[in-house]
């Protein structure tokens, strides 16, 4: 008598168990950490030479006291930050616009002009803390005011490091965050890897975000195949102006998620990663190495966790973290066990980095490369993994490619049936669901702490605001604008032209509304 069935998230069928004959055809044996394609890590020594990046998503209401945040966590140990900005600024629209209301700082960093980013990052010396942008609308002015930030400071931006998320395609399919129409938004992201390859070698413009599409509803192989298929967008973008694929794909970078089984996890991210390698190599003939890593931040998906029992997250986010750093990420970020419902306290803050801590400093994680490398289980897993990837994009190519697949809402219906039906799933006890459908309390639920709004602040970010525009030359503002439009008409490159308009401390929402002028705004696909 043989046990139930156990199929993954993904649709793959675990065998009760595995020997060498399942991997007898594998690639599990032929290259060594370090060697191309990259299955057992990028990196000879991997965190035996230098433990993962800690970088914990941070930012709330003021550019103030997201400093103070910043430094708390900095003090506390983290080597990297990763900013959140709130819904207006996402959107491109200054604070003071009547459509913020009531938004601004409520979730995320408010930013409007150079001057809170000279708020949010003073004291921070951006040589020794790379900075992680998570913005993509508009992507292009922050980045701009960053660069402009580091130049004011005398930073030489030739050696400049950081990230922008800057992922576009994915804020159709899963955020929302979007502006302008897809294929405008495609170009502006172009844009900036074109700059950055130019004039800024060592930051990475784009962090292809398959953590969102995951969180929306698109199972493990989904996440992957998608994300490989945008970043192969913007890869085939960026040729087209005329620039080398070596020029510029060593700073493509990956945001991926994780929740659910953990040799699931662990076997899509080996098995991507030497995907995507055979990809960069033989699909567009890389010579340099560097070119074909998966450079990923990888750490616990809120889609994991729950208001339920919320202390069960404190466990679910160690499992991530482990399961993380088997699976060779370069930098890790932890959902605090509060954030389910709320933006994460210091407290829950601070549980996060001393989880990946101990990871690092007791656990012995660190010690030796690919631990797991060998596996018959996980070998086997790793290579269907990168198999059903592959698929996955033939299916995406099938249905246009994937630019052609977001801009008529294909995907984003596929994903969105998927999440209601894991939903669903999770309502009906099919998918279980420790402390909301299996091992719930009897007695009445904890009441959890809010992060409260605070209006104080809003208010006044909005006079400081109107401060800015009626001390700041106006004249040199409006030149800039100007000569934004022209440059938007004229279909030019945009980074040099934002960077000159942000420090004469031109706002988000004069810039972005220059461009929906010329470019329009994306109406989404409506589906019944």
């Amino acid at each position: 008598m043989t046990g139930k069935k156990v199929i993954l998230e993904s649709g793959i069928e675990v065998n009760p168990l595995y020997t060498k004959e399942d991997i007898n055809e594998s690639e599990a044996h032929e290259n060594m950490p370090g060697e191309y394609p990259f299955t057992r890590g990028i990196h000879k020594e991997m965190y035996r030479k230098r433990p993962f990046t800690i970088r914990q998503y941070a930012g709330f209401a003021s550019p103030e006291e997201t400093n103070k945040r910043f430094k708390f966590l900095i003090a506390n140990g983290q080597t990297g930050l990763n900013v959140a900005f709130d819904l207006p600024t996402q959107c491109g629209l200054d604070s003071d616009n009547p459509k913020a209301l009531g938004e601004v700082g409520r979730v995320g960093m408010s930013v409007d002009t150079l001057d809170d980013f000279e708020i949010a990052f003073d004291g921070i010396d951006l040589d020794k803390i790379t900075v992680s942008l998570t913005i993509n609308g508009s992507a292009i002015v922050l980045m701009a005011m960053y660069f402009a930030l580091a130049e004011k400071r005398g930073y030489d931006i030739n050696t400049l490091r950081g990230t922008a998320q800057n992922d576009i395609l994915k804020e159709f399919i899963g955020r929302g965050t979007w502006i302008f129409p897809v294929n405008t938004s495609v170009k502006l992201v172009v844009d900036t890897v074109e700059y950055c390859a130019q004039h800024v070698p060592k930051y990475s413009p784009v962090s292809i975000c398959g953590y969102h599409i995951r969180e929306s509803g698109a199972n493990p192989i989904q996440e992957m195949a998608y994300a490989f298929s945008i970043a192969k967008a913007y890869t085939d973008d960026t040729l087209k102006r005329g620039i080398d694929i070596d020029e510029f794909a060593s700073r493509l970078s990956f945001n991926f998620d994780i929740y659910g089984n953990f040799f699931e996890q662990i076997a899509k991210f080996r098995g991507g990663r030497r995907l995507w390698a055979k990809i960069i190599r033989e699909d567009y003939h890389a010579k340099n190495d560097r070119s074909s890593w998966m450079r990923m931040i990888a750490g616990g998906g809120g889609g994991g966790l729950t208001k339920e029992q919320p202390e069960n997250n404190i466990i679910r986010s160690a499992y991530y973290a482990l399961i993380s750093a088997l699976s060779g990420t370069q930098t890790m970020a932890l959902c605090s066990y509060d954030e389910a419902y709320t933006i994460p306290t210091e407290k829950a803050a601070e549980l996060s980095l001393r989880t990946m801590q101990i990871m690092i400093h007791e656990m012995g994680i660190c010690d030796t490369v690919d631990p797991l490398g060998g596996s018959y289980y996980v070998e086997a897993l790793t290579d269907q993994f990168e198999k059903e990837i592959k698929e996955e994009m033939k299916t995406v190519d099938n249905m246009g490619g994937i630019v052609e697949a977001v801009a008529t809402g294909k995907i984003q219906e596929k994903v969105s049936h998927q999440a209601y039906e894991r939903e669903t799933g999770i309502q009906s006890g099919d998918i279980p669901k420790v402390g909301v459908n299996i091992f719930q309390r009897e007695e009445d639920p904890k009441p959890v702490e809010f992060h409260p709004y605070n209006s104080d602040a809003a208010n006044y970010q909005i006079e400081k605001l109107k401060k800015i525009k009626a001390n700041r030359n106006k004249s040199k503002v409006q030149s800039c604008l100007t000569k934004l439009k022209k440059d938007c008409e004229q279909n030019g490159n945009l980074v040099p032209t934002v960077i000159e308009a942000v420090k004469e401390y031109a706002t988000v929402g004069e810039i972005i509304q220059v461009m929906k002028d010329v470019y329009g705004e994306y109406e989404e696909p409506i589906f019944f």
